[in-house]
């Protein structure tokens, strides 16, 4: 008998209301797997797309979370000593097997990342994901050098908060979009050189800064206005579609010679715990413990909370990472 833990379960697809915080016998870990002592976990719109049963994987009952940062309780084939700090993330957590959305978590080695930080937790439960997600979408999607051009589409986000960071702290130049004038300050408290309000057409205004075009996109908005994000790369750019805030992800009858300016790059990028390498992650750490990164933490909330963390997220108001402390 492991005992009990407290976890958020959801029985059925739904509202926020389908968000139950309950008592549920604690996992165990079996050789090759990792148990995880929670401290943090960040919130995903894709937990969003699970809860409402539009996503494409996973089943139902269900412990919610594609993410975790904690302490390493067991692991019983000692690839982690207990007392570790790390964090885990995708690999099925949170769909096919129970997630982060708990106050203990078994989740495969494989996907564990051990760090040391003396940073505070609802710091460090921002960081997985995202960083993942941004760095992945830099190294990867866009091939990004040092002191290129960059246009994030969705600036605002957690997501593109952390891409322009990452993107500071290269040395590159940073065009970030908003449509929300009055969150001009957020997106220049991270570093962003040029931000853009948003009208759907953007493309010229960023000729304008960048003339002939970014070097470089990321898409965080989505396929309604992707097309316009194209036109705003040059010739030999890339443009690297990562999210869809506006939930569009798909194109009806795309036709790629009337969406694809000459010689412009359509990537896309989406990874998992093994895509971001450790090192990168405790150099990221440490920059922001140093004062040279940070991290766009939006909100925090208690486990009691999730019901309304949820609604804040589905309404887009949070401006940042939205981070639970069990």
């Amino acid at each position: 008998m492991s005992g009990m833990m407290r976890a958020v379960v959801v029985e059925a697809p739904g509202a926020p209301e389908v968000l139950q915080l309950r008592e549920v016998h604690r996992p165990e870990a079996a050789p090759g797997q990792v148990l995880i002592r929670v401290k943090a976990f960040g919130l995903n719109r894709s937990e969003l797309h699970f809860r409402q049963g539009l996503a494409y994987s996973g089943d139902f009952p269900r412990v919610p979370g594609i993410e975790a940062a904690g302490i390493v309780e067991e692991a019983p084939g000692r690839e982690f000593t207990p007392g570790q700090q790390v964090v885990t993330m995708m690999g099925g957590m949170g769909r096919e097997f129970d997630g982060g959305y708990a106050e203990f978590v078994v989740v495969p080695a494989s996907q564990v990342i051990a760090f040391e930080s003396a940073l505070p937790w609802k710091i460090l439960g921002a960081v997985p994901e995202m960083l993942q997600t941004a760095y992945g979408s830099l190294a990867v999607g866009v091939e990004a050098r040092d002191g290129d051009s960059l246009l994030i589409r969705g600036g605002t986000s957690s997501i593109g908060l952390a891409v322009a960071v990452l993107a500071k702290l290269r040395g590159m130049t940073v065009l970030s979009t908003t449509r929300n004038g009055s969150r001009r300050g957020l997106l220049e408290s991270v570093g962003v050189d040029h931000v853009l309000i948003d009208d759907g057409e953007l493309a010229p205004r960023v000729r304008d800064v960048v003339p002939g075009g970014v070097d470089g996109a990321v898409e965080l908005v989505g396929t309604n206005v992707m097309r316009d994000t194209l036109r705003a790369v040059r010739t030999g750019g890339v443009a690297c579609f990562t999210g869809m805030l506006s939930d569009q992800w798909t194109i009806e009858q795309f036709y790629p010679m009337d969406w694809l300016p000459n010689g412009v790059r359509l990537t896309a990028y989406s990874g998992e715990a093994d895509d971001l390498p450790a090192e990168v992650l405790q150099e990221f750490l440490d920059a922001v413990a140093s004062g040279h990164a940070l991290v766009p933490v939006g909100a925090t909330y208690r486990m009691e909370d999730i019901v309304q963390a949820h609604r804040d997220l589905e309404a887009n108001t949070i401006g940042g990472k939205a981070v639970v402390l069990p």
